[in-house]
């Protein structure tokens, strides 16, 4: 006897039957080839540019499916929605296009660029909790007592048709794709995606991927069930999502190959390698599947396509997220020395420094502290390099020249 095949909650239909209703509200985003990720991969990487998308993510896609279904008495009572960000913007705009009155709530520490875009959307937002899910329990309790319509950012089937019309696109675009990465928080954009692809072609491998520290997947995939994280701490709190939604969760279950985790340290190179290389602007939770491709551990077949989830990201984090991402590639080095406490000594360290061709960044002082003696000073520097390779003949001239350098990049 033959067993029934699974009946999942989103089918291909209902992504092309989101994609018609989506055709004249958003963009048909570019599809580019990495000539940096091509040359490490030994093979052809492309990357799907939702950080170009209306509201700078794809959430847009998920948000007005599900609103413009929803009957004249619900938009009457209007929407509400929980998120650090994209999702609340995505909704923000599909509800000032439908007319929909709403309300988001958003974590209290949300990037301030992604709060005045949603408030500039037209939504009322709220500041509640700091994590998305605790959002989302605020937005539960106000759907519950005010009769406004829950949007949710993954865990509904129209959401989720709505994320995978990125797969009808990319299959046009490159047909000839192998391997397609997903950043993954909740599921929604994965469960979509591969929906698509593994009706229309079961033999590409879509592949997961979340921040090693935020990934709910991985365990909830080895019990049979969503399971919640006791705790999250991730740069990409776009994807920071401690329960994976159980309509995303049947179809990841049933239809993706693989969910691959990724640290801090390779989102942070990914993020940069995107400005520097590829010239395009995206954010920690954008990276992530990109951050999968310079893995070297992680078989990837290519061609392969990378999905650059969103670009809305807070120009001060930016900031640190850069200066992190050139520490992490070696292109900054953090080191200690010692010298005596006597005048010129200082200019002394700054000129043999200036013979390694190092670009010294910052200067601080150490008077005090357990490793100086009473004649001596510790300076702290900051300094710019080349990469790995000139960062340790740095270390090697200084140590050469009778000082003992500490690094602090390990």
């Amino acid at each position: 006897m033959s067993v029934p095949a699974r009946v999942l909650p989103v089918s291909d239909a209902d992504v092309q039957a989101a994609a018609e209703l989506l055709e004249p509200v958003i963009r048909r985003t570019p599809v580019v080839r990495s000539r940096a990720l091509s040359d490490l991969r030994g093979g052809p990487v492309y990357l799907k540019c939702e950080n170009q998308q209306r509201a700078g993510s794809f959430k847009i896609r998920g948000a007005y499916t599900r609103m413009a279904r929803l009957s004249e008495a619900e938009k009457a009572r209007g929407v509400v929605a929980a998120s650090a960000g994209n999702h609340a913007q995505g909704v923000a705009l599909a509800a000032r296009l439908l007319g929909v009155p709403a309300r988001v709530y958003m974590p209290v520490g949300a990037p301030l660029p992604k709060l005045d875009a949603t408030r500039g959307y037209g939504a009322e937002v709220v500041l509640a909790g700091n994590t998305v899910d605790e959002c989302l329990a605020s937005a539960l309790e106000h759907a519950d007592t005010s009769g406004a319509v829950m949007i949710h950012p993954f865990d509904h089937p129209d959401v989720v048709a709505g994320q995978g019309t990125i797969a009808l696109e990319l299959l046009e675009q490159q047909p000839d794709v192998k391997t397609v990465l997903i950043s993954t928080g909740g599921g929604g954009l994965l469960a979509g995606v591969a929906t698509v692809l593994k009706a229309r072609r079961p033999d590409i491998r879509v592949i997961g991927v979340q921040a090693r520290t935020a990934a709910a997947y991985p365990p909830s995939l080895a019990a049979g069930k969503p399971e919640s994280l006791p705790s999250m701490s991730t740069m990409a709190d776009g994807i920071a999502v401690g329960r994976p939604g159980d309509v995303p969760f049947a179809i990841v279950e049933s239809l993706v190959d693989e969910v691959v985790t990724v640290d801090e340290e390779t989102i942070s190179r990914a993020l940069l390698l995107m400005l520097e290389r590829q010239k395009l602007l995206i954010e920690p939770a954008g990276a992530v599947a990109v951050a999968a491709l310079l893995k070297d551990d992680l078989q990837i077949e290519t061609p392969a396509l990378a999905v650059l989830s969103g670009g809305n990201v807070d120009p001060l984090l930016l900031m640190r997220l850069i200066r992190h991402g050139l520490a992490s590639a070696g292109r900054y080095l953090r080191l200690r020395v010692r010298v005596p406490d006597t005048p010129g000594s200082l200019a002394q360290l700054l000129m043999r420094l200036a013979t390694t061709d190092a670009n010294v960044m910052e200067v601080e002082h150490v008077r005090t502290g357990t490793r100086t003696a009473v004649n001596e000073v510790e300076v702290a520097l900051w300094v710019e390099t080349r990469g790995p390779d000139h960062c340790e003949r740095v270390v090697a001239d200084l140590t050469a020249a009778g000082y003992q350098p500490r690094s602090e990049n390990d």
